[in-house]
C-alpha cells in the first residue's frame, strides 16, 4: 500500500512540474517570475552567509584582543613565581635577624639595606600587579589559600586560618601562587 502512495506522490509531482513547463513555455511571465523568485532565494542566502561570516570575523576579532590583554597582563607571571621565592628569603633574613644585632652600630646599616630591599621588591610587586593575599583571620578559600595543617584551638573559628606558613601573592585577578596556612579545628 506504500508503494501505491509513493507512486501516486511521484506521478502527482511529475504533473505538477510537466504542467508548469508547459505553462510556462506558453507565458513567459511565468518563467520570469519563477527566475526572479529563484534569484531572490539566492540573494537571501548570499545575505545570511555574509552576516554569519561578519559574526565569526567579530568573533575571531574579540577572542584575539581578549587574548592579547591577557598575554600582555600576565606575561610576568612566570618569572614573578620566581621572585617570590628571592622575596621569601629575603623576609626570613629579616626576620631571623634579633633585636640587639638590629641596634648594633656595626649592623645597623646592613640591616636597613636589607629592609629597604624589601620594600623595594614590594614596590615593584604593586607596580605589576602582584599582591599579598591576607590569610590570617581569614576563613579558609580553596581558591587562595592551602591548608597544610590543622590547629587545635578555642580562640578561633573552626575553618579559619590561624598560622601563615608562606605567603601566598596573586598577580591581579589571579592566583600566583596559593599561601599555606595553618586552619583551626576544635580541641579534641
Amino acid at each position: 500500500m506504500s508503494n501505491e502512495n509513493e507512486k501516486m506522490t511521484a506521478d502527482s509531482t511529475e504533473a505538477e512540474t510537466s504542467l508548469r513547463e508547459e505553462t510556462a513555455e506558453a507565458a513567459p511571465e511565468v518563467a520570469e517570475h519563477d527566475r526572479t523568485a529563484e534569484l531572490e532565494a539566492q540573494v537571501a542566502e548570499a545575505k545570511a552567509a555574509v552576516l554569519y561570516a561578519q559574526a565569526e570575523t567579530q568573533n575571531v576579532r574579540r577572542r584575539f584582543e581578549k587574548e592579547a590583554q591577557d598575554a600582555r597582563a600576565y606575561a610576568a607571571t612566570n618569572f614573578a613565581r620566581d621572585i617570590l621565592s628571592v622575596a621569601d628569603n629575603l623576609s626570613r633574613a629579616l626576620a631571623a635577624i634579633p633585636a640587639d644585632l638590629r641596634d648594633d652600630e656595626k649592623l645597623k646599616g646592613l640591616v636597613i639595606g636589607l629592609e629597604a630591599t624589601g620594600r623595594e621588591i614590594d614596590s615593584v610587586f604593586a607596580r605589576h600587579g602582584i599582591s599579598k593575599i591576607v590569610a590570617v583571620g581569614e576563613a579558609l578559600d580553596p581558591n587562595r589559600h592551602q591548608a597544610m595543617l590543622e590547629i587545635p584551638t578555642m580562640d578561633a573559628e573552626p575553618g579559619s586560618v590561624v598560622q601563615e606558613i608562606q605567603t601566598g601573592y596573586m598577580i591581579k585577578d589571579r592566583l600566583l601562587r596559593p599561601a599555606l596556612v595553618g586552619v583551626a579545628k576544635k580541641p579534641d
